[in-house]
């Protein structure tokens, strides 16, 4: 019965979630994330896909001044809490939906992993950032160098995830029609 509903409901989540996930992807790039830079004149960690050292991290956080490291938290932070779990739920769902019908599922199950992997790595960012906002000015370079490993490893991640779902899309795409018209009816 669980598995009947997943099943019908599937698609659905993809596209509810995939929707709700790009609204607050555009409020971000648009408004938080582009404050942030217009603020600072620099680069928010979030958008960082190569990391940051110190100097960069101190860089930032000096530019952003109070109001600025008080907008982070009270802006962009909340929407960067909702994102990863919508982008998760996104990926695993469009390549579970997507996937269903595939002889070899283990482009299904690597796409999950690290749809979560990239979902767990920019919780791991924000607390990451978070810790380096409150602990400002005195943040040791290993809290800069371990939220800028988790920015690097969510960038990967994503990337891969993302890659994933599009090769799942691609290879149902190319299945023969009965196989699609199955996934269809059920």
């Amino acid at each position: 019965m669980v598995h009947t509903l997943l099943s019908r409901y599937i698609g659905f989540a993809a596209i509810g979630c995939g929707l709700i996930a790009t609204v607050i992807y555009v409020l971000m790039i648009t408004v938080t994330l582009a404050h942030i830079e217009t603020i600072s004149g620099q680069v928010s960690f979030d958008m960082r896909p190569f990391g940051y050292g110190p100097s960069d991290a101190a860089t930032l956080l000096e530019a952003l001044g109070a109001e600025g490291r008080e907008y982070y938290l009270s802006r962009q932070i909340p929407l960067d809490t909702l994102y990863p779990a919508l982008l998760a739920l996104t990926l695993i769902s469009t390549v579970c939906w997507l996937g269903r019908r595939m002889p070899n599922r283990i482009i299904v199950r690597l796409s999950v992993a690290f749809a979560v992997g990239c979902a767990l790595f920019d919780y791991a960012e924000n607390l990451g950032i978070v810790a380096m906002i409150y602990g400002w000015p005195d943040v040791s370079g290993s809290m800069v160098y371990a939220a800028s490993t988790a920015t690097i490893a969510k960038s990967v991640m994503t990337t891969l995830a993302v890659l994933l779902a599009l090769a799942t899309g691609l290879i149902w795409a190319r299945l023969p029609k009965a196989c699609v018209i199955g996934l269809t009816l059920n």
